[in-house]
C-alpha cells in the first residue's frame, strides 16, 4: 500500500487469543468457559473506559485482575484460588495466532517497520512477546501506559506517532480486531484495517472508514503490494 510507513498493532484479540486461557481450563470450569472468559473481557474493557471517561488511570494488570473476579464470581466460580491464579497467569503467555509470526516475517523482510499499540501494561507485553517468540519481530511494544489514558482516546494514537517521529497518521496503518478500536484509530487518521475473525456485524461505518479483513493473513498482500 503506497504511503505507508510504519504499522501498528493492536496486541489483545488481534495477535494474541484472549479466550485461550479459559479455553485451556474447560475441563475444570466446564461448558460455561467462553462465557466466563467473554465477561471477563467485557468486563475489562469496561473499566478501562470508564477511567478514562473520569479521567483517571490504572493499570491494565489491576483491571484485568477484577474483571476475572467479577466474571468468577458471576458464574459462582469465585472459591477457587488456585483456577483464578492459573488463568491469570495464562493471561501472560497468551497464544499468538498462528498467521501472526510468519505475517510479521514478512513484513520485517519488506522492511516495513512493526510495533505494538496496545492498552497492556509494559510488563505485560514483554511476557506476551516473549512467550510467544515475537520479540525480534517487533521494532516497538508502546503500552498506553506512557500516556495514562486508555484507547481509544485520540492520545494514545498520536503517541504512537510521536515514539516512530511521524506527523502524518496517513503514513501509519493500524490493525486490530477490536471495532471500536479500529473506529478509534480511523477518526485519528490511520490507515485502519479492522480484522473481523468472527463476522460479526458491521458497526462505527467500517465498512466505509476501514479495509475489513477475515484474517490477519490477508493483510501482509494489501500491505505490500
Amino acid at each position: 500500500m503506497a504511503g505507508v510507513q510504519t504499522i501498528f498493532f493492536d496486541a489483545y484479540g488481534t495477535l494474541f487469543d484472549i479466550h485461550a486461557p479459559a479455553a485451556a481450563m474447560k475441563a475444570r470450569l466446564g461448558p460455561i468457559a467462553h462465557d466466563v472468559s467473554q465477561l471477563w473481557r467485557q468486563k475489562q474493557l469496561e473499566y478501562t473506559w470508564t477511567l478514562s471517561l473520569r479521567g483517571q488511570y490504572r493499570s491494565f494488570w489491576e483491571l484485568t485482575g477484577e474483571a476475572l473476579d467479577v466474571a468468577l464470581a458471576t458464574y459462582g466460580l469465585d472459591q477457587d484460588k488456585q483456577q483464578r491464579d492459573g488463568l491469570l497467569a495464562a493471561y501472560r503467555r497468551l497464544t499468538a495466532y498462528p498467521e501472526v509470526p510468519p505475517l510479521l516475517q514478512q513484513l520485517k523482510a519488506a522492511g516495513m517497520p512493526r510495533a505494538l499499540l496496545s492498552n497492556g501494561d509494559p510488563d505485560l507485553l514483554a511476557d506476551l512477546t516473549a512467550a510467544a517468540g515475537l520479540g525480534d519481530l517487533l521494532d516497538a511494544a508502546i503500552s498506553v501506559a506512557e500516556v495514562g489514558i486508555y484507547k481509544p482516546d485520540a492520545r494514545v494514537y498520536q503517541h504512537a506517532l510521536d515514539r516512530f517521529k511521524l506527523s502524518d497518521a496517513r503514513a501509519c496503518a493500524f490493525v486490530s480486531s477490536n471495532a471500536w478500536d479500529a473506529a478509534g484509530a480511523a477518526q485519528f487518521g490511520f490507515r485502519t484495517f479492522w480484522v473481523n475473525r468472527s463476522g460479526q456485524p458491521m458497526e462505527y461505518g467500517l465498512d466505509r472508514r476501514a479495509t475489513v479483513l477475515s484474517s490477519l493473513g490477508e493483510l501482509a498482500g494489501l500491505l505490500l503490494n
